[in-house]
């Protein structure tokens, strides 16, 4: 088996199971402190949202299986969402013929082969979303991705400026605090977010692949697919959000004015594209052809804590949220429908948080950085005690039927959270009275002697000024996964 990687070994060499605390997902999973990405919830109407009016949280979704005496189908049976019925309205030198979901499973793409070079003796192949392998290829590059997916290119980011770029002040803390996701559909606009240290990121990621290679960029034989659609969609993501800094020319060279560089997007593996223009994290799972489960096929992970690609590739979804607290009993269920059913034109979004020492982007097991998450150290100050947050999305690639999990690590100084509505008491209320398995999994008590004095202080402060109402009682923020007002702090700091 090939991978993806510096050396030519077999990346399954390489594979351990270590803690998730992140990724989970790989996919899915998550995050940064390894929260999964995601436990099922029913996405409610809301309102729409922009930068300036800041989704409303959803509620989770309680688990349901089949009705007594009904059978629940296996993953096997179940087919994601059909996007093939969109061929039709593109303009393709190609005849459209209808395609029934049982022609489509009998003849599916296996996962781990290459639909450029695959065999056709017996017939048409198809991917899981039913196009086939025939259709694909005469879409070529960079085919509607908007059309083909059903989710809209994001509008132009006007007066948008890298420099002073900064991300929205995501604070994603719930209350009360127990093992589920509080999920938002994605907002089209907001899907890759580039801020202020782009720069300095991207150096960063490219030093890490440098030095890491496989084990933060990887590719199992099957998702050459996947990995070119996913690179298709981010660029021309970016190329629509931020058109002041980025260009596709003839479908072909990409050029990026903040970097300086003009890249031929065919030379290079599509993830390393990736690595070389957005500071975003991604994994990729495809549906096994045997048994309609999810495996984590592809990624370019460079933010993971205690865990990295090598050790986790290759898994299934339920075997990379091993780890998770409540994971089997509370969420494998749940997670594992979703994945089957989930349809490409409902993206949604979550954030999953831990405080830090300094800024940790890449933590693998046993790096020097864990150790101090074993102590309480003394002189520690408040000043080097951050939040992270890994602000996470979740879609279904369209024409592979790949689910693709992206995140980045944000960083703000806990200080930050001073002057922000009723945070610092949530913020509290979470460290204190949190589920003890679920606490001790963030892994927050190496900084609670000095940050956790602090957030008290600055509640009592809060209700003296008028900040929070008196006597509140704790719960998530209304303006959840932000603050209230938090439009106007956000463009102070910008200079707006």
């Amino acid at each position: 088996m090939e991978v993806l990687g510096i050396q030519d070994t077999p990346l399954w060499a390489g594979l351990s199971l270590v803690t998730l605390t992140g990724l989970c997902i790989l996919l899915l999973t998550t995050s940064l402190q390894g929260k999964p990405l995601l436990q099922l919830h029913r996405l409610r109407p809301r309102r729409a949202s922009t930068s300036r009016t800041p989704p409303r949280s959803v509620s989770p979704e309680k688990k349901s299986r089949a009705p007594a005496g009904k059978q629940t189908p296996s993953p096997l049976e179940i087919l994601p969402p059909q996007r093939r019925h969109v061929l039709a309205t593109l303009d393709l030198d190609l005849p459209f013929q209808e395609r029934t979901e049982e022609e489509v499973r009998r003849h599916i793409l296996p996962m781990d082969v290459d639909y450029a070079t695959c065999k056709e003796d017996e017939g048409e192949l198809y991917t899981p979303t039913g196009f086939s392998v025939t259709e694909v290829k005469a879409l070529g590059g960079f085919p509607d991705y908007a059309a083909l997916s059903g989710v809209p290119l994001p509008r132009a980011y006007d007066g948008f400026e890298i420099e002073r770029a900064l991300p929205r002040p995501y604070r994603p803390f719930r209350w009360a605090y127990h093992q589920t996701m509080s999920l938002t559909k994605l907002e089209p606009d907001w899907w890759l977010e580039l801020e202020g240290t782009y720069r300095e990121r991207i150096a960063q990621r490219k030093a890490l692949f440098a030095k890491h290679g496989r084990c933060v960029l990887g590719a199992l034989e099957g998702s050459e697919l996947a990995c070119k659609e996913l690179m298709e969609m981010v660029v021309q993501f970016i190329c629509a959000r931020y058109p002041q800094y980025f260009s596709l020319v003839d479908k072909r060279v990409l050029k990026n004015r903040i970097l300086g560089t003009e890249q031929d997007v065919r030379e290079k593996h599509p993830l390393e594209i990736i690595i070389d223009n957005v500071p975003e994290d991604f994994g990729i799972m495809l549906r096994d052809d045997k048994t309609g489960n999810y495996f984590l096929r592809a990624g370019v992970i460079c933010s993971a804590l205690g865990w990295n690609v090598a050790s986790k590739i290759g898994l299934q979804l339920h075997q990379i949220h091993d780890p998770i607290p409540d994971y089997k009993e509370k969420m494998q269920f749940s997670m594992d429908r979703f994945f089957t059913k989930m349809p490409a034109d409902k993206p949604i979004q979550r954030g999953s948080w831990g405080l830090e020492i300094g800024k940790p982007l890449y933590m693998p097991a046993g790096d020097p950085h864990e150790k101090l998450r074993t102590f309480q150290d003394p002189n520690l100050r408040l000043e080097d005690c951050n939040l992270r947050v890994d602000w996470q999305t979740l879609r279904r690639l369209p024409l592979s039927g790949a689910v693709v999990f992206n995140f980045k690590a944000l960083f703000t100084p806990v200080s930050e959270f001073r002057d922000e509505p009723c945070v610092p008491a949530l913020l509290a209320k979470v460290m204190k009275e949190g589920k003890e398995n679920l606490i001790k999994y963030k892994a927050t008590w190496h900084v609670e002697h000095v940050v956790l004095p602090k957030l008290e202080e600055w509640a009592q402060e809060q209700e003296k000024n008028g900040l929070a109402p008196e006597d509140w009682e704790v719960a998530t923020l209304d303006d959840s996964p932000w603050f209230k007002n938090w439009q106007e702090k956000w463009h102070r700091q910008q200079g707006f």
